[in-house]
């Protein structure tokens, strides 16, 4: 049980640290304009958080846990934009647990193996992830009228949404964020375990 609750507070956490990293990353309109910075932030933040309770836990099915208390968490936050007057689709909810699933198949499929965990599942989270919140960001209706429309309060100037030039900078943003994310989420994924070595040896 204490597990767990080390759990849910971490993810409690992660959630909110990554909401406010950015302070635009489930603005719609950000959310596509800068969606390689967003798959990579997102697939990082799962895989760290996973892997380290999940070898903490030993349990398969953790990182399944764990990405649902951050997706409960999320919806909380939108229900609250939603409540102060905003639209349903002003704020999009990251899809991780589809994600956090293969990494708990991988850890389970392998006996249990850290190194497969880190390096398979990883991998897996990080070509996964952004095609889910891909599928999921073609399900919101005009992000860039509800950007203008709906200006969020608490962006700086600096920051005004404006019209992206599409396909100017790359080609394909879901191949970009998955094959970031994929790469990144193994060392990082070494990170979280190692860490999980030093804090509990």
């Amino acid at each position: 049980t204490t597990h767990y609750l080390f759990i849910v507070v971490v993810a409690v956490n992660s959630t909110l640290l990554t909401i406010n990293a950015g302070d635009y990353i489930f603005y719609s309109d950000w959310a596509w304009t800068s969606f390689v910075v967003f798959s990579i932030s997102q697939s990082t933040m799962l895989v760290v958080g996973a892997i380290y309770y999940m070898l903490f836990t030993g349990v398969p099915g953790t990182a399944t846990y764990y990405a649902t208390i951050m997706t409960i968490y999320t919806w909380v936050a939108k229900g609250a934009w939603f409540a102060l007057g905003y639209p349903y689709y002003f704020v999009v909810t990251p899809v991780w647990i589809p994600s956090a699933m293969l990494l708990d198949l991988t850890y389970w499929a392998t006996r249990r193996n850290k190194h497969a965990a880190i390096i398979i599942g990883g991998t897996l989270v990080g070509l996964s992830l952004p095609i889910f919140n891909m599928i999921n960001l073609l399900l919101v209706r005009d992000p860039l009228e509800m950007a203008f429309k709906y200006p969020r309060p608490t962006l700086p100037p600096y920051m005004t949404p404006i019209e992206p030039q599409v396909g100017k900078f790359y080609n394909s943003p879901v191949a970009l964020g998955s094959g970031a994310g994929a790469v990144l989420s193994v060392p990082i994924a070494a990170l979280g375990a190692k860490l999980n070595t030093w804090t509990y040896r």
